[in-house]
């Protein structure tokens, strides 16, 4: 429901706005985590985020909220166990693309997103497409392939990001739950299984918190900055939760290109990965494509699924 008061709608857009920023600066945080491994970094994310959203959960829902989020739906336990790996997976893929110097191409993933997430529906949702959008989806397949050909390689990683999400997207639209509580049930999931691992990794060599397994350890400061992974991953989504209930999810579409645009201006400017004019001209047919996207959707809003960036 969207919020009839102009200030709660005013609350909701800003805290919109923060959230795609928190997104959008979050390759700094995994960056200075780039002495961890990523599988690390994405193990620590899993375990603190779900210590953290179960516990915000507790509060707000009381001690029975797992059995309440999955009651009157048979099907949502094995759709959220589903979304949870695919999220996983793209949150994995993220933080090594990050550390390994490929910001920018995580940046056009995301910019890819929304525009595989309309071909996505077509194919898995039987959704109909308008000219404006098919030739969105067009441009923006010619970015792509310019892109292959100049460089000789397929953008897999920005492919795989916006399909990985893309296919999250649809699970958690046919999944009939709010932001926070599906992925408490995700981080529940994933919970014993990756505490498990975590902890055989750090007994068998392959970690470093708190030395536990008798090594040198990662430092006091990458400890810190793992745990507070959780919080880092978690507080944005409990702000996007908050948001879309006060404002239009065409609002919050509009809004969400914050975040792979402040990722791509880190990747060039701050970060110092190569952007040439052969990238440049790929780049230039996604942002068209978005552009004409947009213009499209607000001559004929229609509602749309926004999910969580990594």
């Amino acid at each position: 429901m969207i919020a009839t008061n102009p200030a709660e709608r005013a609350r909701g857009t800003w805290v919109a706005v923060g959230t795609f920023v928190l997104w959008g600066l979050a390759p700094l945080y995994w960056h200075l985590l780039k002495a961890v491994p990523s599988l690390q970094i994405v193990l620590h994310r899993v375990v603190w985020s779900a210590l953290l959203v179960a516990g915000f959960l507790f509060w707000r829902d009381g001690r029975h909220w797992f059995r309440a989020v999955l009651a009157g739906q048979p099907r949502l336990w094995w759709m959220l166990l589903l979304s949870g790996v695919l999220i996983s997976c793209n949150w994995g893929l993220y933080i090594w693309a990050v550390n390994a110097g490929h910001v920018v191409e995580t940046a056009l993933g995301y910019f890819i997103n929304p525009l595989l997430n309309v071909v996505i529906g077509v194919l898995f949702l039987h959704e109909r497409l308008r000219p404006l959008q098919w030739l969105s989806v067009a441009i923006a397949a010619a970015g792509v392939l310019w892109l292959t050909v100049q460089y000789g390689s397929f953008p897999w990683i920005a492919v795989a990001l916006a399909l990985s999400f893309g296919l999250y997207g649809v699970l958690r639209k046919l999944a009939h739950v709010d932001s926070v509580a599906g992925l408490g049930v995700e981080s529940a999931y994933l919970f014993l299984p990756v505490l498990g691992w975590l902890l055989w990794s750090e007994f068998h060599g392959d970690g470093g918190f708190l030395a536990l397994g008798g090594g040198p350890g990662y430092g006091a400061a990458a400890n810190a900055l793992l745990v507070l992974s959780g919080l880092v991953t978690a507080l944005p989504l409990v702000g996007f939760a908050y948001a879309v209930r006060r404002i239009s999810l065409t609002s919050v579409g509009l809004l969400q290109y914050i975040a792979p645009t402040l990722q791509f201006l880190i990747g060039v400017f701050v970060l110092g990965e190569a952007f040439d004019r052969n990238r440049l001209v790929g780049f230039a047919c996604i942002w068209l494509a978005l552009l004409v996207f947009v213009i499209d959707g607000l001559r004929k809003p229609q509602p749309a699924e926004v999910g969580e960036l990594a």
